[in-house]
């Protein structure tokens, strides 16, 4: 089983942690990892790109000219693609992009992220992050002391915590979220992962239910 140090707020090691490797230990083919990517930047788009085609434009009630003897050729409506200020032809409507993946399949590439992150040292594992009250300066001390300042990092919690999201909002790169909101996008865009203990012991509890 993997085992990672937990640090406290001044990054002093205060235990060692042992890792299940039924969540920490999973390796999955890199091409699922792409999937679950694309699936949530599918997810992600609003798909409200809208363009009118001849039928919804104004106006071009009206023939221009007759058919016959006028020595232009037919036309139709004012409102053809072909004429300037016309519909257009094949424009894009409004759809939706959404589509749905496994939640096995959707979990097995969180945890290979997640894995990815651990083997390459790129996760760091707190005993607690909590804040009275909001404060960016606080937030900004603690990234300095574990020596994550000046890079993304994504803080994992077990539960929502106002003070530590409002203290981390003003801090590029820095994001905060909640161990039921965590997917694959978030873990692989950012440099550094920073997890409390009751977050990874929350994922573990997870795998089981």
């Amino acid at each position: 089983m993997p085992e990672i140090e937990v640090k406290d707020k001044n990054n002093n090691t205060v235990e060692t942690m042992i890792l299940r490797d039924e969540v920490f230990g999973i390796t999955a083919k890199t091409g699922l990892l792409h999937e679950a990517v694309m699936n949530y930047l599918a997810n992600q788009r609003q798909g409200t790109n809208s363009s009118k085609t001849k039928g919804l434009v104004r106006g071009g009630g009206r023939k221009p000219w007759r058919q016959k003897h006028t020595g232009r050729s037919r036309a139709g409506s004012i409102r053809s693609p072909l004429w300037r200020g016309g519909g257009i032809t094949f424009g894009p409507q409004p759809r939706d992009y959404s589509y749905k993946l496994p939640k096995k399949v959707k979990r097995l590439a969180l945890m290979t992220a997640l894995r990815e992150k651990l083997s390459s040292g790129e996760m760091m594992i707190i005993d607690e992050i909590s804040f009275e009250n909001p404060n960016t300066k606080n937030m900004i001390t603690l990234l300095k002391n574990l020596n994550l300042q000046n890079q993304s990092v994504l803080i994992i919690l077990p539960d929502k915590d106002d003070s530590v999201g409002l203290s981390a909002r003003n801090i590029p790169g820095v994001h905060v979220t909640r161990v039921t909101d965590l997917n694959t996008f978030d873990v692989l865009t950012h440099a550094t992962i920073l997890m409390t203990k009751k977050a990874a012991l929350s994922l573990e509890e997870s795998k089981e239910t």
